[in-house]
């Protein structure tokens, strides 16, 4: 297990490293710690740390107009290059992957099917196109490109229906916010009797996401047809 690791950043030209410890940086660049105390190794700002040569304070005055270390190292963690460890690596790009995976499942249909690829086909696609993810990266940001590089293996369209759904009344409140989840209502109706009719615009692919997950909040008592 790597007990530390390096943040590089570089301002024109000038290279900037801080040592820190592996998992708190990566929470810190993930969001989920706000605070850099429990982060930094040390408070060293660094032009070069494996030889450990120091940055100077007139390099530090041009690039960050400080020399408040906390501040640099702050600012450097936020913006910086921060080195994964293996381990690290290899759980983010996992993770990242399995967004995309799923991701792409419940957005794209075979055109010629109009049905979903299993996520299996779609994993075997993206590993014949070699593709590479990055785990830093949002999975909007990427998955358009890494679309582009899988067409070529298997046909994907990006296709969208409407379903006309009826919820009983006893069931309408909660369905509502379910359906919203999964698209964009294009009409709602709420009868007089209490129950909620609407026709929603969904991704193909996610039709028996939807049918499923409004089976069991209505107990299957909910209908849904594809709008003509």
């Amino acid at each position: 297990m790597d007990k530390v690791t390096v943040v590089r950043f570089t301002v024109e030209g000038e290279k900037f490293e801080i040592i820190v410890k592996p998992d708190p940086a990566l929470e810190f660049k993930l969001g989920k710690r706000k605070e850099i105390s429990g982060v930094l190794v040390s408070d060293e700002i660094y032009s070069d740390s494996n030889k450990g040569t120091r940055a100077s304070t007139e390099k530090l005055m041009k690039a960050f107009k400080t020399t408040d270390s906390n501040s640099i190292a702050t600012l450097i963690l936020q913006k910086g290059d921060l080195n994964l460890t293996t381990d690290q690596r290899r759980k983010m790009v996992s993770e990242k992957r399995k967004q995309i995976v799923d991701f792409i499942a419940k957005s794209f249909v075979d055109p010629r099917s109009h049905l979903p690829h299993p996520p299996l086909r779609i994993e075997q696609a993206m590993d014949d196109a070699r593709i590479s993810i990055d785990p830093f990266k949002s999975v909007d940001e990427q998955t358009k490109e890494i679309v582009e590089q899988l067409r070529p293996i298997i046909p994907l369209k990006s296709e969208n229906m409407l379903l006309e759904i009826i919820v009983p009344a006893q069931f309408a409140a909660q369905s509502y916010s379910v359906l919203k989840s999964f698209g964009s209502l294009k009409k709602e109706d709420w009868q007089s009797n209490g129950s909620l009719k609407v026709i929603l615009d969904i991704p193909a692919a996610a039709r028996s996401n939807v049918i499923d997950r409004l089976g069991s909040v209505t107990k299957g008592t909910a209908s849904v047809e594809v709008s003509k």
